[in-house]
């Protein structure tokens, strides 16, 4: 499988780097990871009726070689570029989905981020939630627009496996949410590609068609501009991102 659709950064909100990491680098990501999850007790990772893991969060803290295994000179580049010498790297999440574990996600936009304490009175952000032990609240438009996220591709992103559908452009509409599926696009991708996307892009991930035997595990890394979200708050992690 080839994907044929490109997409720009600036244009789309989104771009797809090919072959960032080689089929050994993937493969042993994909086992160390996967272990160090399935070892987990946490109730941060999510498993299906038959002991897979399709879902996790506190990936950073879960699996410690994700604060650097995203530390390719091209990677790099493109973060420093659009986030600033300053940029560091807040949280890690990871999804897959097992042939007997399909899911599905509606359209959405990735609006909160994780934080020290969640409980700071603002006008600013809003809607504090907990999830999974960790504060979290709704950013304003302004900090996520100078937030990045890396989708590492660990398999083949195909329409029988669930790949992610995205509205193009749609990040230069804030938080305002589209409700058609009219002008999506799916994220086709080989293993060791990376999906760069910003979090105001709407998006939504579909089932897998039944009988595929496909696995879709991706870690999806999550970069920000500056060292603090502003009114106060801190992020619940940050890695610099030239440390």
């Amino acid at each position: 499988m080839t994907a044929t659709l490109a997409f720009d950064l600036d244009v789309d909100g989104l771009t797809l780097a090919r072959s960032i990491f080689s089929p050994s680098e993937v493969n042993d990501i994909r086992i160390d990871l996967s272990r160090a999850l399935s070892r987990s007790d946490s109730e941060a990772v999510r498993r299906s009726a038959a002991g897979d893991v399709f879902a996790a969060r506190n990936v950073l803290t879960l699996w410690p070689p994700a604060v650097n295994v995203w530390r390719k000179t091209v990677l790099v580049d493109l973060l420093r570029e659009r986030l600033g010498a300053r940029f560091g790297l807040v949280r890690g999440l990871y999804f897959d989905k097992p042939p007997d574990q399909t899911w599905s996600l509606p359209w959405h936009k990735d609006l909160t981020i994780a934080v020290r304490d969640n409980a700071i009175a603002s006008d600013r952000f809003s809607k504090p939630t907990t999830k999974v032990g960790v504060p979290h609240v709704e950013a304003p438009v302004d900090v996520l627009e100078r937030m990045l996220t890396l989708r590492i591709h660990l398999d083949p992103a195909t329409l029988d496996n669930g790949a992610l559908f995205v509205l193009p452009g749609s990040h230069r509409n804030g938080k305002s949410m589209e409700s058609s599926d009219a002008g999506a696009l799916p994220v086709l991708a080989e293993p060791g590609d990376v999906l760069a996307i910003r979090p105001l892009v709407s998006h939504c991930s579909r089932s897998s068609n039944e009988g595929t035997t496909l696995h879709r595990r991706i870690l999806h890394l999550e970069f920000v501009a500056d060292a603090s979200p502003g009114d106060g708050f801190e992020w619940w992690q940050f890695y610099p991102g030239n440390g």
